[in-house]
């Protein structure tokens, strides 16, 4: 015997939340719920009624464990990969004088440079992360690691490379990069259409697909010290 209920416009998540309530009744009450004869039985439904016709909502059985996405990311796309993905990604570097600071794939001469195991791109480093992120990698510090020799004084082109070869593989493409950066010097607003050139070349995109701001950290903390500086990424990505 069906269970009747009356219409409702579920949203994805509320789906979820009715499959509960209507599993926990019928097995409650003994009721066991029929289903139509063009639907097989390993599946489990959510059935929504009115008083001329049902409406049933495939639910899968179960799902891949977190472990396999990410063993499987690399090796092509998974059927239940949605059409776009997001990530974000954030990287901050302490300052130090006497050392090169490259922002955005761009060395750029200045007093102070960045701290790190690599060449410190802060760009790159939170861009990285961000697709990293979406595809539901493990994060640059994971794949990199900052205490492997391989790495020392790296150009981070190289993580930015394997990241995009990471996301290609799952079957996606760039939608587009939105990138903040924070710090009060130098002044990067020269070189912004540089350092986007960069990213537009390194994840084969188009230059209406990357936006690079810049803001100051308003002299507040290490960043607006000079100290240290930032930047967040946001990137969203679209099946090839």
């Amino acid at each position: 015997r069906r269970v009747r209920y009356r219409p409702l416009q579920l949203s994805l998540a509320a789906a979820a939340v009715v499959l509960v309530v209507v599993l926990a009744r019928a097995g409650g009450t003994k009721r066991n719920l029929s289903l139509p004869a063009h639907v097989s039985s390993p599946s489990r439904l959510i059935g929504r009624a009115s008083s001329q016709r049902h409406i049933y909502a495939k639910i899968p059985t179960s799902l891949p464990s977190r472990t396999c996405l990410q063993t499987r990311a690399a090796s092509g796309s998974l059927e239940s990969d949605p059409p776009m993905r997001i990530g974000h990604g954030w990287d901050i570097h302490r300052l130090e004088e006497g050392l090169p600071l490259t922002i955005g794939g761009v060395k750029i001469p200045f007093e102070k440079g960045t701290v790190a195991h690599s060449d410190g791109d802060v760009l790159y480093h939170s861009l990285t992360d961000a697709i990293l992120g979406a595809i539901g990698m493990p994060d640059i510090g994971q794949l990199f690691p900052d205490n492997d020799p391989r790495w020392k004084g790296a150009d981070s082109h190289v993580f930015m490379s394997e990241a995009h070869k990471l996301m290609s593989e799952r079957g996606y493409q760039i939608g587009n990069v939105d990138i903040t950066l924070i710090l009060q010097k130098p002044k990067v607003k020269d070189i912004k259409p540089e350092m986007a050139s960069n990213i537009v070349t390194l994840l084969k995109t188009h230059p209406s697909r990357v936006n690079i701001k810049a803001r100051t950290h308003e002299n507040v903390d290490s960043v607006g010290e000079v100290r240290a500086l930032a930047c967040h990424a946001v990137v969203l990505l679209e099946r090839a």
